[in-house]
């Protein structure tokens, strides 16, 4: 549009020339070695205009003729490319779907058209890697190392191919150098937090996170949940020799996640040494009612040294009162009224849990309640040590496949943090189930190797069978508190039950 009206007005402005021009004649001459030459206005600008057009044209050929080689040269730059960038689109279509040649291919031709650049460098060092030419990858990640604006990138295809060998130490140094140089990089500062946390720096691995939290890499909450497994980490090392040190960090854990059972033990577990009892209290009720968890009504029931056992059950039904009456606290009642020898009171509290499918921890209860009252050897005790090695699992902590009977601050397997939560494992062996019946109600007494002969709880222990995953390691689950092993180890030969089965059914049985 104002192209159109620049054109009309321009063509105005040339016609009112021409008219005025028209209205106001007159002679031009010119007078050159001798010669006159005159002629009117309109001819000698017409003439005027005729040399400028001729000139301009002489111009652009003179001017068209020096250039070509320049010309040429040019497009041929660009002819190559447009190819190379060809090559560049198909080798990273060709890495994509997983065409090993067609990425080499088209890598060395992008190379060989495009030189040098920060993509041809990550299309050849990702086609040696599809080819599983990994000595050619990390001579391509160093090229791009060298090169101050591809250095991130090539200290992340090095870091890669560090992993890939299991070199940890250079590894560690790539992502370190990463994180220098680009302090925002996401990968690069995880990478430092797992070295740290494997190491145990937890200082600086704390460090680590609140840097994350400054930069924006990680939400507040997450920040915060971190920083308090960490300080969680360091109160456990340093409580059996530096306990103050531990309980100054196991509080402020406890005042960035009060949910965090593991520094909420710490916590009222120095305090209560401390004798600050009222404190340790206020921290183990919170942590309770977010998670019932065996230690922590441990740590409530001794919160104070010479309490009787009357005490300590007082304090168990406080425990139940907050969470609900939660199956764990039926169990550190019942823990505390067997201690009390109120066995009606014990069993009363466990008869919703015993109704309902027993777990492994139930049923030890049961058997060590039926023992402290009849004595270890009673063939009600032994039942249900019986049922206990085919009951359900209960809870443990669990990370990754692993389950353990401590909390780490870590994953054993990735080395993530915070990994472990308390909960049920899958049920990866079960028992047979058409062997419930035939199982006699006291175990066969003359078969040493399916009962464990060493007194303590290695009966109680075993939940259930250590599952044979590759990888999936079996620790236990609950807190084992047994009286000694029940006495069918040494009965005698002639037991009613002794020629009921053989060793060998009954080991099946109990594996």
């Amino acid at each position: 549009m104002w192209r159109a009206l620049v054109f009309l007005a321009l063509l105005a402005v040339a016609a009112y020339g021409a008219v005025w021009i028209a209205d106001h004649p007159g002679t031009v001459t010119v007078v050159w070695n001798g010669y006159e030459i005159g002629t009117s206005l309109a001819i000698a600008l017409t003439g005027v205009l005729v040399a400028a057009i001729i000139l301009g044209l002489i111009w652009a050929i003179v001017t068209g003729v020096i250039g070509l080689p320049a010309s040429i040269s040019r497009s041929t730059r660009e002819r190559r490319r447009n190819k190379g960038l060809a090559s560049l689109s198909r080798g990273m279509i060709a890495v994509g779907s997983g065409d090993p040649l067609a990425a080499r291919r088209h890598a060395g031709d992008a190379e060989r058209l495009l030189g040098s650049q920060p993509l041809t460098l990550l299309l050849k060092a990702q086609a040696a890697q599809i080819s599983g030419d990994r000595d050619a990858a990390e001579q391509a990640f160093k090229r791009m190392a060298d090169d101050p604006e591809t250095r991130v990138l090539g200290l992340r295809g090095l870091f890669v191919e560090a992993r890939r060998r299991e070199d940890e130490g250079a590894a560690r140094a790539y992502a370190a150098e990463a994180a220098r140089l680009a302090p925002s990089v996401t990968w690069a500062n995880e990478a430092v937090l797992e070295a740290q946390c494997a190491d145990g720096e937890w200082s600086a691995a704390t460090e680590t996170v609140e840097r994350r939290a400054a930069l924006g890499l990680m939400d507040k909450h997450a920040a915060r949940r971190q920083r308090a497994v960490l300080l969680t980490a360091a109160a456990q090392r340093h409580e059996a020799g530096e306990p103050e040190t531990a309980t100054e960090q196991a509080l402020k854990a406890v005042k960035l996640a009060p949910d965090l059972v593991p520094a909420a033990v710490i916590a009222g577990r120095l305090l209560a040494r401390r004798n600050d009892l009222r404190k340790a209290a206020k921290i183990i009720e919170a942590a309770w009612k977010a998670t019932p968890h065996p230690e922590l009504g441990k740590v409530y029931l001794n919160l104070r040294t010479g309490d009787s056992a009357r005490d300590r059950l007082a304090r168990a039904e406080t425990l139940a009162k907050l969470s609900s009456w939660d199956p764990e606290s039926r169990l550190v009642i019942a823990q505390a009224a067997s201690e009390a020898k109120d066995f009606a009171r014990a069993r009363e509290v466990l008869a919703p849990l015993v109704d309902d499918r027993p777990t492994a921890r139930v049923c030890r209860m049961m058997a060590r309640i039926e023992a402290a009252e009849h004595g270890a050897d009673s063939g009600r005790s032994r039942e249900w040590l019986a049922r206990a090695a085919r009951a359900p699992r209960d809870p443990a902590w669990v990370a990754d496949g692993v389950v353990s009977e401590r909390w780490a601050p870590v994953s054993p397997v990735t080395g993530r943090l915070d990994a472990f939560v308390w909960k049920t494992p899958p049920e990866i062996l079960a028992g047979p189930e058409d062997d419930d019946a035939s199982v006699p109600a006291s175990p066969e007494p003359t078969a040493p190797a399916a009962i464990p002969a060493s007194p303590g709880p290695a009966p109680i222990t075993t939940d259930s069978p250590a599952p044979s995953t590759p990888g999936f390691l079996q620790t236990g689950a609950g807190t084992p508190s047994t009286p000694p092993s029940p006495a069918p180890v040494n009965a005698p030969a002639g037991s009613p039950t002794a020629t009921q089965t053989t060793a060998a059914d009954r080991a099946r049985r109990i594996a």
